[in-house]
């Protein structure tokens, strides 16, 4: 269950989408994976499931390559834990890391045929300790820098414009925090076998909601843009964790909501923008990729977000939309101010 989860939409127009939408969440956004969400659209929130082995043995991997069956497997807990550690480990090491986001959303429509002119968004990002009520969490914190490859305006900056409506938030959850104890008895975990991701042997973990009813509410937009609006609650999801073998670092995220998800619409909005009393998300699916970046003077080697794509389909008045986050141009910052690529 994706608790308090926060999205936004824009409404369907003859020219296109007017803003960016972006992720649990590697997410923030209109709809938030888990958060990723880092746009309009979250996956929260984009952001950026938990991972679990059940009684079932994984095996391990020998040569890298090739999978065997093993009876010292780790157990289900065994590798939740060691998963967590890995992604706290991340988190500190991350807080000295800055990097580039592109992020471009692009309005679909029947076929999931391109609608209008995509929108672009590129902002230089970190991650900061999210100092919420869960220990050990994380956020992304990004500045808008370029607009449509053209240096943003001063009221680009803070998406205050109709037209920056799915840009990605300034502040977003970092999409792996639901892998954290303090989120993992939301989620029921299963193996799932094993596999690979890109010829990288995995594990491979799927996880659900613990709670399965999703209840969302559509909200006009705070900032009173015309035709953006937002919505907040509870939304059960599904997916799947690729984790490596060998350093229970997570590879890849996949996660979509458990099934077509009603937003309910109060009378005051029905009557405004003549919507009906329910908008329909048909689907809302997330992919995160990590890859190893490697830094000289001192040597060392992290596993950093590579990219977030997600697709929304919504019916009942707000655009369905196709998002796509790449991260690049990672820096990292040493004692003194020093950055190093």
């Amino acid at each position: 269950m994706r608790a308090g989860l926060n999205g936004f939409g824009v409404r369907r127009s003859a020219f296109g989408v007017l803003g960016s939408v972006v992720l649990r969440s590697l997410v923030p956004g209109s709809v938030v994976l888990r958060s990723l969400v880092l746009g309009s659209v979250v996956l929260r929130s984009l952001v950026l499931g938990s991972v679990v082995l059940s009684s079932v043995v994984l095996g391990s991997v020998v040569l890298g390559l090739t999978v065997h069956a093993a009876d010292d497997a780790p157990k289900v807990d065994e590798v939740l834990e060691r998963v967590a550690t890995r992604i706290a480990e991340f988190y500190r090491r991350a807080e000295n890391v800055i990097c580039t986001e592109k992020s471009s959303v692009q309005q679909i429509g029947a076929g999931y045929s391109p609608e209008g002119f995509a929108r672009t968004v590129e902002s230089e990002l970190h991650v900061e300790p999210d100092g919420g009520d869960a220990p050990g969490e994380a956020k992304f914190v990004r500045e808008i820098r370029k607009v449509n490859g053209r240096v943003a305006r001063e009221n680009e900056r803070g998406s205050k414009e109709r037209a920056g409506c799915t840009d990605p938030n300034p502040l977003s959850p970092e999409p792996l925090a639901f892998l954290l104890p303090a989120h993992r008895s939301e989620y029921r975990f299963t193996a799932a076998g094993v596999g690979k991701e890109r010829n990288r042997a995995a594990l491979l973990i799927d996880y659900v909601s613990a709670n399965r009813n999703s209840r969302l509410e559509l909200r006009e937009d705070p900032r009173g843009r015309e035709g953006c609006f937002q919505w907040s609650g509870d939304v059960a999801v599904k997916g799947r964790v690729w984790i490596d073998p060998a350093t229970y670092d997570v590879l890849r995220v996949d996660e979509r909501f458990g099934g077509p998800v009603d937003i309910k619409v109060p009378s005051a909005i029905q009557r405004r923008h003549n919507f009906r009393d329910f908008i329909v998300v048909e689907r809302n699916d997330v992919t995160i990729r990590y890859r190893t970046v490697s830094f000289r003077d001192p040597d060392e080697a992290l596993l950093l977000p590579e990219s977030i794509d997600m697709l929304m389909v919504i019916h009942g008045g707000l655009a369905s939309t196709r998002r796509n986050q790449v991260f690049s141009d990672y820096r990292r910052f040493l004692t003194g101010g020093r950055v190093v690529k």
